[in-house]
């Protein structure tokens, strides 16, 4: 295995930021509920890892808004109508504010949305990291195929497991502890 491919593997708590992708209120009823309860651990373990967070949302007038467990205090979500995050320029000043170089990508749905912002962060030099058990598509087909061309768009399939235990790096803090019992609750 290549240093090169070991290096786009790891994700580092440190240049990393979380992003949730337009979990609103009009199209979380019509997907997987584990998805939501992956996100929202996600959620809560960025703020005990201190990551930062951007959300979106999708025509929040046709869709309604982020479900309200995974509103953050500090920061509102980006408004968006292209359906890659990247079209947006509020998104992409937030995302070059945390000087980030990677992004745990999550949300809905995974065949739109979330794929085009995966393309088009890759092709800004991102390493993406998409967490395959925290994005969902009404159809399985449309989920399978988003994660094919994920792949081959050269990202990191992981999991909300995988991606925490990864920044956690190791057993035994505080922060382990807090982060073991959210994965242990989901």
């Amino acid at each position: 295995m290549s240093m090169e491919l070991i290096k786009k593997l790891w994700l580092r708590r440190e240049g990393t930021v979380l992003v949730i992708v337009d979990v609103q209120e009009r199209l979380v009823p019509a997907m997987d509920p584990q998805v939501s309860r992956q996100v929202r651990t996600l959620s809560e373990a960025a703020k005990i890892l201190h990551l930062p967070v951007i959300t979106t949302e999708q025509y929040p007038a046709g869709l309604g808004r982020t479900v309200a467990e995974l509103v953050s205090e500090k920061d509102s979500a980006v408004e968006k109508t292209s359906f890659s995050c990247c079209g947006e320029e509020a998104f992409l000043t937030r995302l070059e504010k945390e000087k980030a170089r990677q992004v745990l990508l999550t949300g809905m749905e995974a065949h739109v949305c979330v794929f085009q912002t995966l393309l088009d962060l890759q092709g800004r030099g991102y390493q993406v990291h998409l967490v395959r058990d925290a994005i969902c598509s009404r159809s399985k087909t449309d989920y399978g195929t988003a994660l094919e061309s994920a792949r081959a768009a050269g990202a990191t399939v992981t999991t909300t497991e995988m991606a925490l235990f990864q920044m956690l790096g190791q057993a035994g803090t505080p922060e382990f502890k807090a982060v073991s019992a959210l994965i242990k609750n989901r």
